[in-house]
């Protein structure tokens, strides 16, 4: 990986570790007590020992029952000290856990909750660029990976500074070469965890690319299993998921034997240099080594005896505090794994929250409100994708209460672009004025909820019928639900159903027929009371009778308000006052069906084309009236079409 790339991706990092509160200064403050408490209880176990072993002799040996007794005594402060610093060291322990753990989950919700939060921004348009695996890796798992990094390593980045200084301060004033052997042979240890770093982030994010491919694989598979089977790629689709898992595989191994190599060196130079230090002490105490005492102050503890070099409590509390010296940077090093672990995960991350939304920011935060949309004016609009391709434009046009305005033409012309950038997902340039304001000086929650959208593929959710119904508006009575099921044709089928309202919808309305699907969108969409109506294909994939059901109850719910709908149906378009004909991102045709569909053009085209779609329509022009009556014969009435349905 890059170094700068790394740098800035460890700055972001940091950047957001205030969201952990005042829970990640508590752990580190914890882990410093602890360290305070460690020495404390170095010095009590070294004076005991030093008492017991030349103070009275050993116990038993050349000392009376009585002297033994009376030696022993005099110690029990030290040792109830010594149980109490015990007991405090290990609630200290527990508390920088519990406060380590809080500071990553406050951490792990903001962040999951501000990538939600920019996903929902940027829209479906935006979403659709990468596989649902992939963005599922990136909720979860990436998200799950920072857990360490906060919880653990950065704690444990200040400990590794103030313990080990703590001790050397302890250390210094009673023996300077053991205080100069710790301090020369720890920058070893963090040496070597940089020379592992080098390659562990690059390791970390190749990781995390396999699995989120192999996600993204996976699931697709899953959701075209039956295509899949149909055209008998079965077996040609579990070897590319086999190769996808094999590199997953080798990636995650890769990542595991680099950090047990490093948690091996590490350990290995703290037992040296553990040695050099226990050998010191050996060599003075049999007279080979005399230096590293401070003359008249090398005896120094409670019993000092003036036939060694320096009293045995000086080599007993350095040898003790030596282990405690380099664990602070072992445990850097065993947790320095969650740093790379963390930088590769922030790659993704870091890009998807950086990344600019398709309105400006003030924007979203703007309180510019409509109470009743009268107008919609598009001038020189251009809409661009969320890598700045343009996708349509420039084209103008204008549309007023009332009105219904139809966009027509050939696949890729950029008629879903236009919805996209009206619902706020896709950046535009030029002028697209509601009521005369810009769109992006709208409040964008305020405006969605003026808008009711219908698409070809309608999305419910996992739960009851109730609960997809009530979606914009959770506070609606049980009437009111049944009464936006029968707007939709649905409620028959509903109250058949034994649980009714709380009849459960599948994943993927696995429990009910595409028509029945459409009509239970058609219901949650009129549940919104919007003044504004966005229709992508809403009769796509229906039945003649589904589509009848959902033409007549959209006519009635548009009555009088705007709509702007998008087909490939041309038999539905005599009742609108305006059609633009798009082609390559371009307006090449606009007016009335009746005026296209005589005029040469790319309309009168697709008309012909749709010849058995539209053979009960007069391609010539007619009145108006007639045209309604025409479209009121296709349409059959309520109650015929419920008793098709049944």
């Amino acid at each position: 990986m890059d170094k700068s790339l790394e740098k800035s991706l460890l700055v972001w990092l940091k950047s957001q570790k205030k969201a952990c509160g005042w829970f990640l200064k508590l752990s580190v403050w914890c882990g410093i007590l602890s360290a305070i408490a460690l020495i404390v209880q170095a010095y009590l176990i070294a004076t005991l020992l030093d008492g017991v072993i030349i103070g009275n002799g050993l116990l038993g040996f050349g000392a009376d029952s009585a002297q033994s007794t009376i030696g022993a005594s005099d110690y029990l402060p030290h040792l109830m000290a010594l149980i109490g610093l015990m007991l405090l060291r290990a609630g200290l322990a527990y508390a920088r856990e519990r406060t380590s753990f809080e500071a990553g989950r406050r951490l792990r919700q903001h962040i999951r909750s501000a990538v939600m939060d920019k996903l929902t921004r940027l829209g479906p348009a935006f979403i659709k660029g990468k596989p649902a695996g992939s963005w599922a890796s990136i909720v979860l798992e990436q998200v799950e990976d920072l857990q360490d990094f906060y919880a653990r390593y950065l704690p444990q980045m200040t400990l590794a500074g103030v313990i080990p200084l703590l001790i050397l301060i302890a250390v210094f004033p009673i023996n300077w070469a053991a205080g100069l052997i710790l301090l020369l042979t720890a920058p070893l240890i963090p040496l070597f965890m940089i020379l592992v770093g080098m390659g562990a982030a690059d390791a970390n994010r190749k990781n995390f690319n396999a699995l989120a491919r192999l996600s993204g694989r996976f699931m697709d598979r899953l959701k075209g299993l039956a295509t899949l089977k149909l055209f008998n790629r079965g077996d040609a689709e579990l070897k590319v998921i086999e190769k996808a898992s094999e590199e997953f595989r080798s990636r995650t191994m890769s990542v595991l034997r680099m950090a047990f190599l490093s948690s091996a060196v590490l350990e290995f130079f703290a037992a040296v240099s553990i040695a050099v230090l226990a050998v010191y002490f050996g060599f003075s105490y049999l007279g080979h080594l005399d230096f590293g005492y401070y003359g008249m102050h090398a005896h120094v503890g409670p019993n000092a005896n003036e036939g060694l070099p320096f009293s045995l409590f000086v080599g007993l509390f350095i040898l003790i505090l030596a282990p405690e010296f380099y664990q602070p940077l072992r445990d850097m090093g065993t947790h320095y794994h969650a740093k790379a672990q963390a930088i590769g995960a922030a790659q993704a991350l870091m890009t998807l929250l950086e990344h600019p939304d398709p309105q400006p920011t003030d924007s979203v935060a703007s309180d510019t409100r409509l109470d009743k949309i009268e107008s919609m004016l598009a001038q020189e609009l251009e809409v661009f994708s969320v890598d700045g391709s343009r996708l349509l434009g420039p084209i103008s046009f204008e549309l007023k209460q009332g009105e219904h305005l139809a966009l027509v033409g050939p696949s890729g012309a950029g008629k879903t672009s236009l919805l996209n950038a009206l619902l706020g997902f896709l950046p535009y340039q030029g002028k697209l004025l509601i009521n005369g304001v810009e769109l992006s000086s709208i409040d964008l929650a305020h405006w969605r909820r003026q808008l009711a959208w219908l698409g070809q593929e309608p999305q419910l959710f996992h739960g009851t019928v109730r609960e997809n119904v009530a979606l914009a508006n959770p506070n609606i009575t049980d009437e009111q639900v049944w009464h936006l099921l029968e707007q939709a044709n649905i409620h028959e089928f509903v109250r058949t159903q034994p649980l009714g309202l709380a009849t459960a919808i599948g994943e993927q309305s696995s429990t009910l027929s595409v028509g029945q699907a459409q009509r239970i969108a058609l219901a949650r969409a009129l549940a919104q009371a919007s003044q504004v109506f966005i229709l992508d294909e809403p009769s796509a994939s229906l039945d003649s009778v589904s589509e009848q059901l959902l033409t007549l109850t959209l006519n009635r719910a548009m009555a009088g308000k705007m709509c702007i709908m998008v087909t490939h149906r041309l038999d539905q378009l005599d009742r609108m006052q305006s059609i633009l004909v798009l082609d390559k991102g371009l307006i090449v045709q606009r007016g009335d069906f009746a005026t296209l569909s005589v005029q040469a053009g790319l309309f009168q085209t697709m008309l012909h084309e749709n010849t058995e779609s539209v053979a009960d329509i007069e391609l010539a022009a007619v009145e108006p009236q007639s045209r309604v009556d025409i479209q009121s014969d296709l349409i059959p009435t309520s109650n015929s079409t419920e008793g098709a349905a049944q």
